[in-house]
């Protein structure tokens, strides 16, 4: 097979209601034919939003990749589309693939471009609130030390689990299913895992109000890039674009995040991220 040209891109967290990145989302361009884009999941939470912004992008990059985050997944009074839970999702997925875009839903891609190899794998997972601070022992202790610290997560009142009965059961049995299609995946190929929490509680340190980390990721995906083989983890929602190393593995957080954020001073740069193949690092030719 002829080895693509293209370049797997990633960004996350477009939160297209707002103007400012709606603009950013219509400057995005791939660099070649051939480039995958992978988005990490909040494009926005309305799904006429998500459908356009999946749509535009979809005619611009030779395959999109979606995993949903927490702000798709919201039913508000003012949506027009007031499925809950579960059947919202499905919802999402049902819309993606009549764009064409893959979902955590469908057979893994692989990636033969530079770089590859390797397992594309969009992940849904949620959170179960083991990101707790230190000195509570239990989600309820957990959210009221948040509350008297002045945080509450909006998931709370408009990020319903139905039918499940909680967050962290919805949580618990995504977790479950992906851990098998994982396990399925052919062992000879790494992989890269797109999820839109980070698989590890590492990154949320950073984080100015520590309650928040919580609302974060699942203990139970520790080990995961180390399991399942990661040459790279990409995630997005803590609108604190970097890269960092976990046991050797690159975690790339690709958010663009609130216009209030990234148009602070020495905010990073936002915009298309750089997957594969990897950044040549100093020194090193292309």
């Amino acid at each position: 097979m002829t080895e693509s040209k293209g370049r797997l891109l990633a960004i996350s967290d477009l939160h297209v209601a707002y103007r400012e990145n709606r603009a950013i989302v219509e400057s995005l361009r791939p660099t070649t034919d051939e480039d995958w884009l992978l988005v990490a999941g909040d494009v926005g939470e309305q799904p006429e939003d998500i459908e356009r912004t999946l749509s535009l992008l979809s005619e611009r990059f030779a395959r999109v990749v979606w995993t949903p985050g927490n702000h798709e997944l919201w039913t508000t009074k003012e949506d027009p589309v007031q499925l809950r839970g579960q059947e919202r999702y499905e919802h999402l997925v049902a819309l993606c693939r009549r764009l064409g875009v893959l979902t955590p839903e469908d057979p893994y891609p692989v990636w033969h471009g530079a770089g590859g190899p390797v397992t594309v794998a969009p992940l849904f997972l949620l959170y179960d609130y083991s990101f707790r601070v230190p000195g509570v022992t239990t989600k309820e202790e957990s959210l009221a030390r948040a509350e008297e610290n002045g945080i509450v997560c909006t998931d709370e009142f408009f990020l319903h689990p139905d039918p499940h009965p909680s967050r962290e059961a919805w949580c618990e049995a995504r977790v479950a299913l992906t851990e098998k299609r994982l396990a399925a995946c052919d062992p000879e190929l790494p992989t890269v895992l797109v999820n839109h929490y980070p698989l590890v509680r590492e990154p949320t340190r950073i984080l100015r109000h520590p309650d928040f980390a919580q609302w974060c990721g699942t203990e139970r995906t520790a080990d995961w890039h180390l399991r399942f083989r990661a040459r790279a983890v990409v995630y997005g929602h803590l609108h604190v674009p970097r890269t960092t190393w976990h046991d050797g593995v690159r975690f790339e957080e690709v958010s663009v995040g609130y216009p209030r954020e990234w148009s602070r001073p020495r905010h990073p740069e936002v915009g298309l991220r750089r997957i594969l193949p990897e950044e040549p690092g100093p020194g090193e030719g292309e």
